[in-house]
């Protein structure tokens, strides 16, 4: 029998359709999204494309049904539609594989590759096949070009001798990489030994010979008429570290030139204004122990100097796009728990907000006539397609049925110490009596809880009983730049006594049993939570998930350490680091890690877990047994995704917290053995 909503079976809740990702056809009278769905075994999403109606009347249409999933969807000039996919390829003469034997995936796995599926209709064809995986692919608006990013080994003349070498590394069982330069490893994954490249997929052509590691978590954009594209390109700094630069390719002759270098700023997100005269561009800079990075938006008219937008506005712009004629530029930002989309008038830097509901937009997709499409999501609605059209009026788009929720979301204000605003959701559940409380704390930490997460859900945890805190302490995005400065290089100082403001304000609501409270967060929100154990016994439980616990270890063995070390000088890692405080810690707490999360890496589980059974207060009772739980992921991430494993993890927190702040002995799951 299915339960009412979703969230009070997890089964349920992984089967419900997950949208994410939108394209428009250049003349706006297609839009295509992606859904992703449980495979038949019930161990990884499978994602489709599918059609939807831009008129937003007709119900959406599937269009692909590949074994492996569609993804990045991106329409050309004339219209056809082009996706990355990991499908069989058609056999070359001689019978071989068209990518060659040493196909990306593992071995008999079909590599990713670019196919079109043409705007006549008809079957996908084939469209480009790489030695190395395709990873992202753009189009430009009305030309017949298409450039993709792709690896390739570093010692390869040309595709077909990267065929050849990796072949040979295949053959001979070789996995060795030779590091000269940092990073060395990224999220979760190895780097090197190939490198990402820039193609034309006409030919193809490689458009970016040696690269080094100038194209990692390359953001690239094609003029519109194909001739150049201009790409994120990062150059390496003394002390192991990279700072980003934007480059510019010229598509037909290849010859690469640097378009702007700043000493103390990072430039990312291009886009190329429709008629090829400028780009607009996002720049970050680079921050030190004592001041937080700003963002703002800025634009380069080819042969000027580039001129700052929002010198003045007090936010921080995410992404970045033109309207089609031209006019105008238009971005999200985060602002007070959403994220709105904003219109920039590019000469003048004027700043005018265009949606004014409580939704965080992405995917924003500008269409002729002023039109434009985006997904916008919210605590109360999973991402969805809409329609704004230039009267400001918003039209959700059919697509999936969204879930009934299990409870109420408002919005809740508590008073800093100091009188600062902190602003929070409160996630009710469908109870009459008052409700336990969670405290959930948002990773980042320059973040916001303004926008629907599947991985990180409160209603899983409502339709248990308990009400969830999700606020914004010092260090949150969407409140100005003071209001990041506030944490910066303070950690366990104002975004501590923020938290604990909040949980304040929330216990004082009658509909908050104040007596059963527990806290929990990942990343930096499990740093949180490792600071919050060791410094106040106020909470019956606590879940830590890929926390941060010893900062001068994580300084050096994340992924980015570079980055990270702008911050975290010895000093500020002494006076912020949760292990120094482990013998105050008497809360039983869970301790949740991936070993393949190389944000955080597993070290600080591991020290953390070994501090808790050999220093803290309860570290086992007179039988030995400690109140504290590890709970270990060999094969996941940062985050824990495969649906069996996200499964498992809310069958152990739901367990842990209903003993600790319920008083219910609820059983481990026997998937755990």
């Amino acid at each position: 029998m299915t339960s009412p909503t979703p969230f009070y079976d997890l089964d349920d809740y992984l089967a419900v359709p997950r949208v994410s990702g939108l394209a428009v056809a250049p003349d706006g009278s297609r839009l295509v999204t992606t859904i992703a769905e449980l495979d038949a075994d019930r161990t990884a999403f499978v994602t489709a494309l599918w059609e939807l109606d831009p008129a937003g009347q007709r119900p959406a249409r599937r269009l692909t049904r590949g074994a492996k999933g569609e993804s990045s969807p991106a329409f050309t000039g004339e219209g056809d539609l082009l996706f990355l996919a990991a499908r069989p390829l058609p056999a070359a003469p001689g019978g071989e594989n068209r990518a060659g034997a040493d196909a990306a995936g593992s071995e008999g796995d079909p590599p990713v590759t670019l196919w079109r599926l043409p705007a006549v209709g008809g079957e996908a064809v084939s469209e480009l096949a790489l030695p190395g995986a395709i990873s992202a692919v753009r189009t430009a608006r009305n030309a017949p070009a298409t450039v993709v990013a792709a690896p390739m080994l570093p010692s390869a003349a040309d595709i077909d001798d990267d065929r050849r070498l990796r072949g040979l590394r295949r053959d001979n069982k070789i996995t060795a990489i030779l590091h000269s330069g940092y990073p060395v490893r990224h999220w979760d994954h190895d780097l090197g030994p190939d490198q990402p490249h820039l193609l034309d997929a006409d030919g193809p052509r490689d458009l970016s010979p040696r690269p080094g590691d100038g194209l990692r978590e390359v953001a690239f954009d094609v003029s519109a008429d194909g001739r150049f594209v201009i790409t994120t390109w990062a150059v390496p700094e003394a002390g192991a570290a990279r700072r980003v630069t934007l480059v510019r390719i010229d598509r037909a002759t290849g010859e690469r030139s640097t378009l702007l270098s700043e000493p103390e700023a990072n430039l990312g997100s291009p886009a190329i204004s429709p008629d090829g005269t400028a780009v607009a561009y996002l720049r970050e800079t680079l921050p030190t122990p004592d001041t937080a990075p700003r963002v703002t938006l800025c634009r380069l008219r080819f042969g000027s100097e580039p001129q700052v937008l929002t010198e003045d506005w007090d936010r921080w712009p995410e992404t970045v796009s033109w309207t089609v004629d031209g006019t105008a530029l238009l971005v999200t930002a985060d602002d007070h728990g959403r994220r709105p989309i904003f219109r920039v008038d590019p000469d003048t830097g004027a700043v005018t907000r265009l949606t004014h509901d409580d939704h965080a937009y992405t995917d924003v997709c500008p269409a002729p006539g002023g039109v434009i499409f985006a997904l916008r999501s919210s605590y109360a609605a999973p991402p969805h397609p809409v329609r704004i059209d230039p009267d400001g009026t918003v039209t959700e788009i059919p697509c999936v049925d969204r879930p009934r929720l299990p409870g109420t979301v408002t919005e809740l204000v508590a008073s800093a110490g100091d009188g600062t605003p902190i602003r929070a959701w409160l996630v009710l559940p469908e109870r009459d009596d008052p409700a336990p409380l969670l405290l959930w704390i948002h990773g980042g930490p320059l973040g916001s809880w303004n926008s629907w997460h599947w991985r990180w859900n409160p209603w899983l945890l409502a339709a248990q009983g308990y009400a969830v805190l999700l606020p914004d302490p010092g260090l949150s995005t969407g409140y100005g730049q003071e209001f990041i400065q506030r944490g910066w290089g303070a950690w366990g100082a104002e975004p501590y006594t923020d938290l604990l403001a909040a949980v304040d304000a929330a216990t004082a609501d009658p509909r908050i049993d104040g007596t059963r409270t527990a806290a929990m967060g990942g990343s930096f929100g499990g740093y949180m939570a490792n600071w919050i154990a060791g410094h106040t016994d106020r909470f019956d439980a606590i879940v830590t998930h890929a926390g941060l616990w010893a900062l001068d270890q994580f300084g050096g063995t994340t992924d980015s350490a570079y980055w990270w070390g702008r911050e975290m000088t010895p000093q500020m890692a002494e006076r912020n680091s949760p292990h120094r405080h482990v013998a105050n810690i008497a809360t039983p707490m869970l301790v949740i890690h991936g070993d393949k999360d190389y944000r955080v890496p597993i070290g600080e589980a591991l020290r953390l877990w070994y501090d808790l059974l050999h220093r803290s207060k309860p570290a086992a009772d007179a039988d030995g047994v400690s109140p504290h739980r590890f709970l270990y992921f060999p094969s996941e991430n940062h985050w824990v995704l495969k649906p069996q494993h996200a499964k498992l993890w809310y069958q152990v927190v739901i367990a842990f917290l209903a003993r600790h702040v319920l008083g219910r002995d609820v059983e481990p799951p026997e998937t755990l053995g």
